[in-house]
This record gives C-alpha cells, sequence and structure tokens, in this order.
C-alpha cells in the first residue's frame, strides 16, 4: 500500500536574507499566527510538523533557517534575534493575518531565540519555548566545539556573556509565555524551564513532561495542540 504524502507549505522564498517555507490555513480570517524557531544544528524543515498542526488549526504559520544552519548563507551572530521579529512582520502583512497574535515558537537554541525577541520586538504577542536554553548552555557549546552550525563567534560570545534569559522573561512583561520540558533531557536540565516560570509575569505555564529526551516535545502531536489551545486562551 502506498501512503500519500505529507502536505508541503503553500509558499517557499527568502525574507531578508531568511530562506523559509510559508504555511496557510484554509479558515476564515483573519488568522493568528506563527513564528517557528528551530534549534542549533538544524533546519526550518524539521518543524514541519509543528507548521502542519498550526494551519489545521487555522494558524498561519513560517518556518525558515537560522544564521548558520540550513540554506541561510550569514553565519549565526547577534543579530538572529532580529529575524524572529522579521519574519513576524512577514506574517503581520499578509491581509489574512490578525497582526494582534502574531506569536513565536522555539525549540532549544530557537526558544532562547523567542524569548528574546518577543523581550524587545512589538510585533510578537506571545511565545512557546521548548526546552530553551540559556545563554551558559550556548557558550559552554560554542567554547567546547559541540555545535556544526556557523558562527560568528567574535560577536555571537561576547553578546551571550552580557545577557541573560531571565531579564528577557521579565522584559516580555504580560505577553503569555509557555515552557514546555522533558523531565529526562540531557542537554539542558528541566529546572531550567523551571526557573524561567518563576521569573515571567502571568500569563505564564511551564509543562514539564516525565521522561523524554532533548528533542522528544518537538513532534509530539498532542502536546503541539495543547500548546496551541493555552495560546489561544491566552490571547482572547
Amino acid at each position: 500500500m502506498r501512503l500519500p504524502s505529507p502536505t508541503t507549505s503553500d509558499r517557499r522564498g527568502v525574507h531578508e536574507g531568511r530562506p523559509y517555507e510559508l504555511w496557510l490555513p484554509g479558515a476564515e480570517p483573519p488568522w493568528p499566527a506563527m513564528v517557528i524557531v528551530h534549534g542549533a544544528d538544524s533546519r526550518k524543515e524539521t518543524h514541519a510538523t509543528f507548521a502542519r498542526a498550526c494551519r489545521s488549526r487555522g494558524w498561519a504559520a513560517v518556518t525558515y533557517d537560522q544564521r548558520g544552519n540550513g540554506e541561510s548563507e550569514e553565519p549565526l551572530s547577534p543579530a538572529a534575534v532580529g529575524d524572529v521579529g522579521r519574519m513576524a512582520a512577514l506574517l503581520a502583512g499578509l491581509d489574512e493575518v490578525d497582526a494582534r497574535r502574531v506569536c513565536a515558537r522555539g525549540s532549544s537554541m530557537g526558544g532562547f531565540m523567542v524569548i528574546h525577541a518577543a523581550a524587545i520586538s512589538d510585533a510578537i504577542a506571545g511565545v512557546i519555548a521548548l526546552c530553551p536554553a540559556g545563554e551558559q548552555h550556548l557558550l559552554d557549546g560554542v567554547r567546547r566545539d559541540r555545535f556544526e552550525m556557523r558562527i560568528d563567534r567574535d560577536s555571537f560570545e561576547p553578546w551571550l556573556g552580557e545577557h541573560d534569559l531571565r531579564d528577557a522573561v521579565q522584559l516580555m512583561g504580560a505577553k503569555p509565555l509557555l515552557l514546555m520540558h522533558a523531565r529526562g533531557d540531557e542537554v539542558i536540565p528541566y529546572t531550567w524551564t523551571e526557573e524561567l516560570a518563576e521569573t515571567a509575569a502571568d500569563p505564564v505555564e511551564a509543562i514539564v513532561v516525565p521522561g523524554g529526551h532533548h528533542r522528544s516535545l518537538q513532534h509530539d502531536a498532542e502536546l503541539q495542540e495543547v500548546a496551541l489551545r493555552w495560546l489561544e486562551k491566552a490571547l482572547r
């Protein structure tokens, strides 16, 4: 028996240097929208499952290659934080999208990026962060050459040393923040997510799932639905 191929994105392109794929729902507009940000040593295609989940619930979504990864030409640098806001602006520019409900979801380094971006960008209304990395986790990985991605170390390392994700969480203010972590994460301890949740203002929720590993939450269909429902309620 031949199985049908998974549905693909509706549009591909490059926006301000970022190769992206756009996913559009068939629901009646206005649509909420989601910027989906992958982690280190990854690419936009790895989060297509969540993009499809967004589309099926009536959300527009965009996945893109972070600097230093996938089809991106530039190395990773502090400018990657601003890329999240630029992709949010791409979604907000669609006539069918409700610009007041553009959110961002990131995993690991992507979770780090979306929190920092939401702290400085009015274009991002809420955040889902899966097993988010902190500055020290990333610094340790860079200094030990654990990453395959291309990195502008002269700019990225000092920038990491000057920032603290807990401060960014506070700067998010009242923007909804959903944190999700696997208790069995072997890369970033789940207690880090609990610490971030204690720092955040309401509305915030931390979901710690028994077992699992660093990447196990990314493609969990049940948790994807939980996350989208939580944001939909928080954004009303």
